[in-house]
């Protein structure tokens, strides 16, 4: 009986992440769907727990309990790796994928330790250089990329590779679309590098401090096409890679997709990551459009 219960407390986390995902990462829930079925359950426990981590800040009320949040996903990690329960559907169901796969731990500590760092920042505190933003790319998206391909049982150093560049042409091209919606809640923005700032003209220096201006459009369009073109680069150092890596790895790097998919909405607005095109469909991209373009993709053994 309590065989029974387990398995059905199982089954109803792993339910609980899939809708996590579908909910607040439709266009990963997407590509997730077009992994060979004995790797979906460990892809979407591992996705749901980059969306616990990826929310704690935004659904918090008060920016000391997102990051408590974040510091209990932390050491939830440990107690995960220690084999102790935790009463968490998302917790139970990578606790279940890490017993029953080699995932390194060290990928899960650096995806919430750099969501820590981030959350620490103050809020008026602005990356100097582009390079610290592509790390804390690669630290939170790609980071579900290299554990996802372990948790396939896929061991290739070109996946890695292209695995690190789409996940740091990924987080760039969100962190560039999630501007106004940071810059909503506390009147910063605070992922522009001030070294992209001050070459644009967006950087002004207010009680001692530095800020960007938004009195200039084009100039911030200037600003965010020089971001998102580290973005494209990275994206085709990815597709450069892909005749070395294996056929089973490529559906797992399926996330090149929606990541070229709002590259290329972004260029149809002119980079202004204010027009409202780029909230609608699937990353500015009609629903139906952007499904036949990933199917097509994954058809083709492409990402």
């Amino acid at each position: 009986m309590n065989g029974g219960f387990a398995s059905s407390s199982l089954r109803a986390a792993f339910s609980y992440c899939v809708q996590q995902v579908r909910s607040y990462d439709y266009h990963h829930y997407l590509c997730l769907l077009e992994l060979p079925q004995n790797m979906r359950k460990a892809a979407f426990a591992i996705r749901a727990f980059n969306i616990e981590t990826a929310r704690a800040m935004d659904i918090a009320s008060d920016p000391r309990i997102g990051l408590m949040r974040l510091v209990w996903w932390q050491e939830a990690i440990d107690k995960i790796y220690a084999e102790k329960l935790i009463e968490h559907p998302t917790a139970q169901a990578l606790s279940s994928v890490i017993n029953e796969n080699k995932i390194t731990k060290g990928w899960l500590k650096r995806s919430v330790e750099a969501r820590i760092n981030d959350a620490r920042r103050e809020i008026a505190a602005i990356p100097e250089k582009i390079e610290e933003l592509e790390k804390y790319a690669e630290d939170t998206a790609s980071t579900i990329l290299y554990t996802t391909l372990q948790a396939g049982g896929i061991t290739s150093t070109a996946a890695d590779h292209a695995a690190s560049h789409i996940g740091k042409a990924s987080g760039l091209l969100l962190l560039l679309k999630s501007l106004p919606y940071h810059a909503s809640r506390n009147r910063h923005f605070s992922y522009i590098p001030t070294e992209v700032a001050a070459k644009h003209g967006l950087l002004v220096k207010q009680g001692g401090q530095s800020e960007i201006s938004l009195d200039s459009r084009e100039r911030l369009c200037d600003a965010v096409f020089e971001m998102a073109s580290v973005a494209n680069v990275h994206l085709q150092k990815a597709r450069q890679l892909a005749g070395t890596v294996p056929a089973e790895a490529r559906p797992v790097l399926l996330p090149a997709v929606p990541a070229q998919v709002l590259l290329d909405s972004l260029s149809r607005v002119h980079f202004d990551v204010f027009d409202p095109r780029l909230a609608r469909g699937v990353l500015g991209l009609p629903p139906l459009w952007f499904q036949v373009k990933l199917k097509w993709h994954s058809f083709r053994g492409k990402y």
